[in-house]
């Protein structure tokens, strides 16, 4: 069986690794010629997954009508901002039915849509799933243990995206709630964001524990107003994501607020050494919709301000700090869990 994937960026080059490395044949359909050029002539991505080796079962090339064709599974590893542009080329080349697996994390600008509903009104007629989950790429290509969710509107669909991935040293779970998996995955780049600018300022580990529990809380709330299942937020693509993103080395959205707390701007960061950093977009869109929906998120106003209003990184800390008083224990939380 083929299946491609879409972008040899470090994540897509990781995913066709593992997918050949099971022995599927793998196309790889590569944006640059001189990256497609390095793979082919190479068998190693120097540009962005530099020291490892790729099977000979991976056919990169740049012509995509010839990598989407005759592919039963798509795997769509694209930055966020370039999913509706992608999934409108590809849908010219596939055919009804055509499973589509997402791994970009993000939230759509403007529209507010996760990025499964961008490639369902975009590509009509697909099966859309979603992987997500603690998994940096630099990792997963040096076969270090992973365990990811994959989410999809059935049952069926999850589960056979679960078996195609599934290694010894890839764990993958299921999950049907792909408001609760997409909206975590989206909003931990957020919160890496503001660890980092925490890191960045010489704050310590009692600093950034904070950040990370209160922002989980934030990202729960606005995935309870979506309709999302409270528990997720608790599983591999809640806590898990945001614990791994902002405290890894390998987190570039980590990097990019460090970089931020010790005097860079938002020019200098946004386009992180050829990677992009997600989480710059997904605090916009997260701030827009929170007061769109009216969810009190603190964390993300603060750092919408530093980012995008030249708002002062310690003086957005102290905000954090003097808010009002509060009780830890949301009411409404209890109440979510208890009845769920």
């Amino acid at each position: 069986m083929k299946i491609s994937v879409i972008g040899a960026g470090s994540w897509g080059t990781a995913l066709a690794r593992l997918l050949a490395k099971k022995g599927y044949d793998v196309g790889l359909w590569v944006y640059e010629d001189e990256v497609c050029d390095c793979i082919k002539n190479t068998r190693e991505n120097v540009k962005y997954l530099p020291g490892i080796t790729m099977p000979e079962n991976i056919k990169p090339s740049t012509d995509l009508q010839q990598t989407v064709e005759e592919s039963r599974v798509l795997v769509l590893a694209v930055p966020s901002h370039l999913v509706r542009s992608m999934s409108a080329r590809i849908g010219k080349f596939i055919e009804k039915d055509q499973i589509i697996v997402n791994v970009a994390k993000g939230l759509e600008d403007n529209t507010f849509l996760r990025l499964s509903q961008v490639i369902e009104e975009t590509v009509p007629g697909c099966r859309v799933a979603v992987l997500s989950g603690p998994s940096h790429a630099e990792e997963v290509s040096r076969d270090l243990p992973t365990a990811v969710v994959v989410s999809a509107r059935d049952k069926h669909t999850a589960e056979y995206i679960q078996d195609i991935f599934m290694t010894p040293k890839f764990r993958v779970y299921t999950n049907l709630d792909m408001v609760g998996v997409e909206i975590s995955g989206a909003l931990k780049n957020v919160i890496a964001l503001a660890v980092g600018i925490s890191d960045g300022l010489g704050f310590g580990d009692n600093t950034r524990a904070a950040l990370m529990t209160r922002g989980i809380v934030e990202i729960s709330r606005l995935g309870r107003k979506l309709k999302a299942n409270p528990l997720t937020f608790a599983g591999l693509s809640g806590i898990g994501d945001l614990i791994v993103t902002c405290t890894s080395r390998h987190s570039r959205n980590r990097r990019a607020g460090i970089a931020i707390g010790r005097g860079a701007t938002l020019e200098d960061i946004t386009d992180l050494g050829g990677m992009v950093v997600e989480g710059v977009n997904a605090t916009r869109v997260a701030y827009r919709m929170s007061k769109k929906l009216k969810v009190e998120m603190p964390i993300v106003q603060q750092l919408y301000r530093v980012l995008f209003r030249n708002g002062d990184p310690r003086e957005a800390v102290v905000n954090l700090m003097l808010r009002n008083k509060t009780e830890e224990i949301e009411a409404t939380i209890l109440n979510v869990y208890e009845n769920w």
